[in-house]
């Protein structure tokens, strides 16, 4: 069992809240966590994960241009990739910085893909994934971990 979370992040405030998430996954037993930049991305890395959490920062209200090539040079594992989870996560340097359509320009290509989309849990935002203004607070660090152990333990049961 594996869930990658794919992020790209070029100040480094994205990856943050990426190794945020991962704590989250990390909690579930008998799931491997992999964090991939999309420079380090492998076809194999999509095929192989039973979910895939995708983050960006906010680049005019979308997901940055770096990750969107990804999900457009992997269109091709779209059968492949049918029925996994996916999740989205964002960041911005503005507190109304666009951070909602820029998940939501992520989970439509997870849609596109076919994969089942979570959003946050209930007990975090309970709306369409974490995001954080700038580097992760307290409380979004635990909302993202809130995230990443949900999407975990939803693919355990998925799969199992």
């Amino acid at each position: 069992m594996q869930v990658l979370i794919l992020y790209y992040s070029r100040t480094g405030t994205t990856e943050k809240l990426a190794r945020e998430i991962a704590k989250g996954v990390n909690e579930v037993k008998d799931v491997k966590c992999i964090i991939k930049n999309t420079s380090e991305v492998t076809k194999d890395d999509f095929t192989s994960s039973n979910a895939i959490i995708a983050g960006s920062p906010v680049y005019f209200g979308t997901m940055a241009a770096q990750l969107k090539e990804v999900f457009d040079k992997h269109v091709g594992l779209r059968r492949q990739m049918e029925g996994k989870l996916g999740a989205a996560f964002a960041t911005s340097g503005d507190s109304s910085g666009g951070k909602e359509t820029t998940m939501f320009s992520i989970i439509q290509a997870m849609m596109i893909y076919g994969m089942i989309v979570v959003g946050d849990p209930m007990n975090a935002t309970g709306h369409y994934g974490v995001a954080s203004t700038g580097a992760p607070d307290s409380q979004a660090s635990s909302n993202a971990a809130k995230l990443g152990k949900r999407v975990a333990d939803l693919a355990k049961k998925l799969n199992s």
